[in-house]
């Protein structure tokens, strides 16, 4: 490859680079409003302190599936959406952000079925929320994995107009003139109702405690209400945030920027360092580093893919480039969660998705440096890309960097069993991708050659002795640890069962390898059902709701599983095949 190539390559890398950054970038203001300020206001939320930006992304996430919406011929970001929410309640309600695609549903609200998807604001839904919430309460009591589809798309329905109602009632009751006029009307016995309703409706709390406090004796809007003038004069963030109301309420961005910066300096008085660490997390949402990743890991495999019929001198190595560069913007995602969350890098479904990417994408770079044949950057981009949609989709359930059940509470163990495990997850699937790699190529390509394909084998069979050495030592770890925190090392649970198989499968494929059972062959074909045994092993086991490990569960994903499951029994049949199969071989011989 001359210097030209080889500079060209490589500022394919820096240019993907400098479009993450841009993402990471302050946006501009929404009408005037700096309704970025806003969303870095620091709030108590499920437990932790977090960025009012993080709650309007996961709760518009929940709702509407998305991190944004056209209204009104512009796109609303989740900052400038959470605003309506709470001071512009009879704006919001007329948005169009609840998704609903069941008919049955549709049915019972009285609309009509969309060719595209449906969406429906609050107001439209606002007529059917009685007869939603009885449809809703008959079926919640049912086990998740045991309701009929139209019983699971009701509940889903109620929970998210539940938390929408939630937020609209947060820091003013809809309809009420404002928190200034709260303020103005303390102590009548109606006032004293609304703020025991503000209490049990708030979904976060946005006033932070006083120097010397408890650092979780945060308060809701209506906690600070209901304070006696016994106890002391009011929370000194009641004042900027009743301005921020009524200025975001009269259209007045002036007054609004203003009393945010009077907002600000309260919570900087109050709790020095919570600005700094919402700010953080705020520039780590915008910059959507997984999300930018992803699409950084499908440009480099559709370039390698081109560079297979057109210029494979030069699209290579771009393609190689591109896939680094997508690296070191998942590595820096992967780092900054484990900064801003201050555990190790898999603490749920979501994060395990992330890593494992991670893994494949960096055990795929290596391989690729051994090989420099093409199939490391391809095997590497497509798992890359597949664990990152696989968590974008996770990531739709509520916030990922969420507090840890008490049972997970363990930094060493995180640390070590769940990384070292979660790293043989990331082999295993990363030896099936290179396994269909093989058992593709088999059949495209027009003539043999033997030598690649001693090369696949030759990276797969490496990568399961590496996947074996991983995945048994995670789970002899998390067995010491559940010996820690059930009292016993091992207890058939599904989730333990999974880890064996694991372990097991890997094991029998090399034995298989060695004993002469299987040979090129048949050690890819046994490398892509490992994926099944890994799936079912990562996923399937949470869709049981029983054992220790049942804290995961989760119902949403089965179909997809199937569908995977399917894909590699079918693509288990392609490798076994013989070469170009459908080639009519009389023809040929003529």
């Amino acid at each position: 490859m001359t210097f030209i190539q080889k500079y060209l390559a490589w500022g394919a890398g820096i240019l993907a680079l400098l479009i993450a950054l841009v993402f990471a970038l302050p946006g501009g203001k929404a009408r005037g409003f700096d309704v970025s300020g806003f969303g870095n206001l620091p709030i108590l939320e499920g437990g932790r302190v977090k960025p009012l930006d993080s709650l309007a992304r996961n709760s518009l996430l929940v709702i509407h599936s998305r991190q944004g919406f056209r209204y009104e011929g512009r796109t609303v970001g989740p900052d400038e959406w959470i605003l309506d929410v709470l001071f512009r309640p009879q704006v919001a309600d007329q948005q169009p952000i609840f998704v609903i695609d069941d008919p049955d549903v549709i049915g019972l609200i009285g609309a009509q079925q969309k060719q595209n998807r449906n969406y429906f604001s609050f107001a439209d839904l606002g007529p059917h929320l009685d007869e939603i919430q009885k449809q809703a309460s008959t079926a919640q009591p049912i086990a998740a994995q045991k309701r009929t589809r139209f019983q699971s798309a009701i509940v889903n329905l109620f929970d998210r107009v539940y938390l929408y109602y939630k937020l609209r009632n947060t820091l003013q009751l809809a309809g009420s003139p404002g928190l200034g006029w709260e303020l103005q009307n303390l102590g009548t016995p109606e006032a004293n109702a609304r703020h025991q309703d503000l209490i049990q409706l708030a979904q976060f709390r946005i006033l932070p405690p006083s120097p010397g406090a408890n650092p979780d004796a945060w308060q809701s809007v209506g906690q600070a209400l209901s304070t006696s003038p016994k106890d002391g004069p009011w929370h000194p963030g009641l004042v900027p945030l009743a301005r921020l109301n009524l200025a975001y309420a009269s259209d007045d961005p002036g007054s609004f920027n203003q009393a945010l910066a009077e907002m600000n300096g309260v919570v900087a008085r109050l709790m020095p360092g919570a600005l700094a660490k919402a700010s953080n997390e705020l520039v780590f949402n915008r910059a959507q580093p997984f999300f930018v990743g992803l699409s950084i890991y499908f440009v480099a495999f559709l370039v390698l893919c081109i560079s297979w019929i057109w210029k494979p001198e030069l699209l290579r190595p771009t393609a190689y480039a591109l896939l680094c560069a997508g690296a070191v913007v998942h590595t820096l995602g992967l780092g900054a969660r484990i900064i801003l969350q201050g555990r190790p890098p898999v603490t749920n479904l979501y994060s395990s998705a992330v890593f494992v990417g991670w893994g494949a994408v960096i055990l795929g770079l290596i391989v690729e440096k051994m090989y420099r044949k093409g199939f490391g950057t391809a095997v590497a981009a497509a798992g890359g890309f597949a664990s990152l949609i696989v968590a974008q989709n996770l990531g739709t359930e509520g916030d990922t960097m969420e507090m840890m059940r008490a049972v997970l509470d363990s930094n060493f163990w995180l640390a070590t069993h769940v990384v070292t495990i979660t790293i043989g997850y990331a082999g295993t699937f990363l030896a099936g991708a290179i396994a269909i790699a093989y058992a593709l190529r088999k059949h495209i390509a027009t003539k043999a050659d033997p030598e690649t394909d001693k090369a696949l084998a030759d990276m797969a069979y490496g990568i399961i002795c590496f996947s074996l050495f991983f995945s048994f030592v995670g789970t002899v770890l998390g067995g010491i640890w559940a010996d820690q925190s059930w009292g016993r090392f091992w207890g058939w649970d599904p989730k333990e069962n999974g880890a064996l198989l694991i372990v097991l499968w890997n094991a029998i494929i090399l034995h298989a390898r060695w004993a002469g059972y299987v040979r090129e062959r048949g050690t890819m074909v046994m490398a892509i059902f490992g994926n099944i045994i890994t799936a079912c092993s990562w996923f399937g086991v949470n869709m049981l709701g029983v054992g220790l490990h049942s804290y995961g569960f989760m119902d949403q994903a089965f179909y997809a599983l199937t569908a995977f499951i399917a894909s590699q029994i079918v693509l288990m049949g392609i490798c076994f095949a013989p070469a170009r199969f459908w080639v009519d071989k009389t023809r040929s011989h003529s």
